[in-house]
Order: C-alpha cells, then sequence, then structure tokens
C-alpha cells in the first residue's frame, strides 16, 4: 500500500504529523509513506523512520499555481493507492485530485468537495488535539484511536551530529541548556528577551554553557540576550540564530541537557528529540498542542485574557508573557533535573 501525505507548512505541525506516520505503521505495517511537503520540511522528515520518501512541494504558503499543481499531480499519476490531506485548504486537494488517487482523505475544509472522496466532518469535542485530527485520517470514520498515543520521536545521525559541533566550533565540556526565544507566529508567544537573559545568567553561573537558536528573524533576540549578560558569561553563551540550517539545529539541540522555548516548531522539535524541556505559554495553549514528550514542564499564567491566540496583544501590555518572571522557570528546570530548587534571584530581575 502506497500513501501520499500532503504535509502542513509549520515546523511544529510537520513534526506533530509522525504521530499520524506512525498510526499508519501501525495499522498497515508494510504501507509506504510519502510525504509531500516544502524543502524546508526535508530535514524533519529524513530524521522519521517511517518515511520512505520526502517529496519536493515548491511553492510557498498560500501560492495558488493551478497549472503547477496539476503538472505535479499529473507526475504523480498511477502511484499511490490513498491519499491523506493534513492542510483543510482547498489548494491542498488538487494536487491528489489529479493524479487520480483512488482513496483521497481529509477533513472537510474550503469547498473541498469533488476533490475528496473521503471527505471526514471533523467533531472538534471528540478531537480536541491537533494530534488527533491527524491521527484520526488513518483510521475509518468514528474509529476509536489507539491508546496510548504515538509521540513524534526525530531519529539523529551521530556523524552529522560531529559534523556540526565541529563547524560551529562547540564543545559538551559543560550541560547544555538550550534557549528558543522566537515565535513566528507573532509577538504575544515571545517571552521577554531580558527574561531569557535572567536564566541564562543563573545557568551560567551554575556551571552551564547556553546555545540560542531560532531563524534569521532571531538572531537580534539572540544578541540582545547576550548583551545582557556580563562579560566573562557572554563568552558561554553562542547565538546560533539564523547560522544553522534547519537539519544542524535539529542535531546539535538533540545535546542539550534542558531547553527553554516559546510555543513554537522549535518546541516539537525539542520535545520529539526527548530533551528535557521548559515550554512557556502565553497568548496560546497547551490543551490544542502541547510538547509530546516524558520530560516537560508547561510555565504560563493563565490570565483571564488568555489564551487569546493572537498574534498582537490587544489590551498592548503582553503581561501573560512580561509578567512571567524567570523564577518559575528555574525552578522548573530544577524539577526536570531532580534538584532542590534554588535560591530566588534577586529581586532586579
Amino acid at each position: 500500500m502506497r500513501i501520499l501525505i500532503v504535509g502542513p507548512s509549520w515546523v511544529g505541525d510537520m513534526v506533530m504529523a509522525q504521530t499520524l506516520f506512525q498510526c499508519l505503521k501501525q495499522r498497515h505495517p508494510d504501507c509506504q509513506i510519502d510525504v509531500l511537503a516544502p524543502d524546508w520540511s526535508r530535514p524533519i522528515l529524513e530524521r522519521m523512520p517511517e518515511v520512505h520518501a520526502a517529496l519536493s512541494f515548491p511553492f510557498g504558503h498560500g501560492v495558488f499555481d493551478l497549472a503547477g499543481r496539476r503538472r505535479i499531480g499529473k507526475s504523480l499519476a498511477g502511484q499511490y493507492d490513498q491519499a491523506i490531506l493534513l492542510p483543510n485548504s482547498l489548494k491542498s486537494a488538487l494536487v491528489p485530485f489529479f493524479a487520480g488517487i483512488p482513496k483521497r482523505t481529509g477533513w472537510k475544509g474550503e469547498l473541498r468537495y469533488g476533490l475528496l472522496n473521503d471527505l471526514r466532518t471533523l467533531d472538534k469535542q471528540r478531537y480536541p488535539l491537533m494530534i488527533e485530527r491527524f491521527m484520526a485520517l488513518a483510521y475509518e470514520p468514528g474509529a476509536a484511536l489507539a491508546q496510548p498515543y504515538p509521540r513524534p520521536r526525530l531519529e539523529i545521525d551521530p556523524v552529522s551530529r560531529a559534523a556540526a559541533l565541529e563547524k560551529f566550533g562547540l564543545s559538551l565540556d559543560r550541560p547544555v541548556l538550550v534557549l528558543c526565544p522566537g515565535a513566528e507566529f507573532g509577538e504575544a508567544k515571545r517571552w521577554p528577551a531580558e527574561h531569557y537573559a535572567a536564566v541564562a545568567d543563573a545557568k551560567i553561573r551554575a556551571g552551564w554553557q547556553v546555545w540560542l537558536f531560532g531563524s534569521k528573524n532571531d538572531h537580534q533576540v539572540g544578541e540582545t540576550i547576550r548583551e545582557e549578560l556580563l562579560p566573562g558569561l557572554q563568552e558561554e553563551a553562542v547565538n546560533l540564530a539564523g547560522e544553522t540550517s534547519l537539519a544542524e539545529a535539529i542535531d546539535l539541540m538533540f545535546c542539550a541537557d534542558a531547553v527553554v522555548s516559546n510555543d513554537s516548531g522549535l518546541m516539537h522539535v525539542a520535545a520529539a528529540l526527548n530533551r528535557p524541556l521548559v515550554a512557556v505559554y502565553g497568548s496560546t495553549s497547551p490543551q490544542f498542542t502541547p510538547p509530546l514528550a516524558e520530560q516537560v514542564e508547561i510555565v504560563r499564567l493563565g490570565l483571564d485574557c488568555s489564551p487569546c491566540f493572537e498574534r498582537t496583544c490587544r489590551f498592548g501590555h503582553y503581561n501573560c508573557l512580561r509578567d512571567l518572571q524567570p523564577q518559575p522557570v528555574l525552578d522548573a528546570l530544577q524539577r526536570l533535573a531532580g534538584e532542590p530548587l534554588a535560591d530566588p534571584l534577586p529581586q532586579e530581575h
């Protein structure tokens, strides 16, 4: 059985999609799973043992290009028994339709009647988690999901990890704290840089080193965090945001002894690498897309106005994150390490 997955457009969603692949392999051990997805996602898919091939999808988020989608669809004709669509958009249904794939499965979305012939109606109460909505597409409509739920697990090649360490001149002579201070969704998901700096300061003083990860857009906040540190401490903080490829970031993150992250794609990568993780939530909620790992601490204030799921704070204060002080995050890191709680930070932090 050959299955084509039309993959999602975001890092975290692609990581969580592995739960679907795992369910398909449980039901059909000999099935071949190919994923049609943007090229940026290849490093993630290559680290999922369930995936046979990552197929390049050249259109950016929001690009329609009917002729291009028809061309890709025709090139895939006759190769698959089923297509499963994770996006709910109309355009995501075009390639499987043009490919003539016999069974085309997905949730009811943007006017996809006729394009999908296994069209499901989503019961959000029954499937409150995103992974449940992905996993359900591996089963017949109404079927119970297998328990316990699988968790994403990315596999790392030690050779590529060693190459990344050498390329960036990194060593593992001190415990590694990874900080992921960015979030593509917007400011309402970004814990303030000065709070990250306070955490970095405390851990470096305790004998750790700090690696900062993110996209090119996050490089400046990484620099801001480093600049908050005193001379002598800055040397133990390395800003890798925008410097690494996604593949290198994944391999290097596997070296982390602990990770602190906003609700972001890299949060889900850290969880899939099974790193001890402190996830900081502000405008969003762990009730829909929680990090799926064994060693996770969720830190949030839970103000009356959150979660709002807005990119920017409607009140302009961002108190759900600004008022969330570094101490609860440091306490969470101590709990993950099984260590007694440290003395509180000085009041100026």
